[in-house]
């Protein structure tokens, strides 16, 4: 199968990569896990008014009617810029044509609601409030939530995946060029053969998940093979820019770390990677 995005969906989603680095997406999730949302709000409200919450929501009711591929085009922006919010639960898992800021637990794929300090919860009654290994987001209890069926589910993990893409392209990115310029032994870093090859196996395993991710938003492939394939190669970026990095980008102040706590967060939010294997185990075998 070949398949390539519209020069209309290419602009889309450069768009959105404008959008958010004019505002310093970067600025605004610091801000945000400090507990200052403003600035994620303000962002917020200008991405949603670029259609990201209504995009696949049925003109009828007053969406943009777009494709899961749009909505991946859109992910793979929100990742790889480091959106901050509830956007798989406000744009995949229930869009909102008025761009509203909503949150919910969707068990057995996400057992808590994030960031329901900020957003409407859907349903359901809060309860306890805790933190996450990702710093720009919250995660609440929540007690009798109404169940959502398969095909929001499916559209919420594929959100996931795409993010997951972005995010592990972004981390890639940076460590290639941090490789470039870092000199140790009086050469760059990126001149060892052992570095180049760490590196290259990240861009191998993006570049298979890709295929999958955008495969499963035409219908062509699970959904969860691709969130397999995608948190497999997003935490191998970010366990492979860490090394690359060195200590300097475990630390809070090093934009890296960011990164690193958000993939490691969306490799088990939407169903845990052994939750997805069975899945795929199942199409295969049958028994779905």
């Amino acid at each position: 199968m070949r398949f390539e995005l519209t020069d209309e969906q290419r602009g889309f989603g450069q768009s959105l990569t404008d959008l958010m680095r004019s505002a310093d997406s970067v600025s605004v999730a610091r801000s945000w896990a400090e507990g200052d949302t403003a600035p994620g709000q303000d962002l917020w409200k200008r991405l949603a008014d670029q259609g990201v919450t209504a995009l696949v929501a049925p003109e009828d009711e007053g969406g943009l009617g777009g494709t899961l591929i749009d909505l991946a085009v859109a992910f793979e922006v929100l990742g790889h810029e480091l959106a901050v919010g509830p956007w798989i639960e406000s744009a995949a898992l229930a869009p909102q044509v008025d761009g509203a800021m909503v949150t919910a637990a969707a068990p057995p794929l996400a057992a808590y609601a994030a960031d329901a300090h900020v957003a409407r919860l859907l349903s359901g009654v809060a309860g306890e409030q805790h933190g996450s290994v990702d710093t720009t987001r919250t995660l609440t209890e929540v007690a009798d939530p109404d169940p959502f069926d398969d095909v929001a589910l499916d559209r919420a993990v594929l959100a996931c995946a795409a993010e997951l893409l972005g995010a592990g392209e972004r981390v890639l990115a940076d460590s290639v060029a941090y490789a470039k310029q870092r000199r140790q032994f009086g050469r760059e870093i990126g001149s060892y053969q052992a570095v180049k090859h760490q590196l290259a196996d990240v861009r191998i395993g993006l570049d298979f998940a890709r295929p999958l991710v955008f495969g499963a938003a035409l219908g062509e492939v699970p959904v969860s093979a691709a969130k397999v394939a995608a948190a497999d190669a997003a935490y191998r970026a970010a366990r492979t820019g860490l090394q690359v990095h060195g200590a300097i980008g475990y630390t809070a102040e090093f934009d890296l770390s960011l990164w690193l706590g958000r993939i490691r967060a969306l490799v088990t939010a939407w169903g845990t990677p052994a939750y997805h294997r069975a899945r795929v185990l199942d199409v295969i075998t049958g028994a779905r």
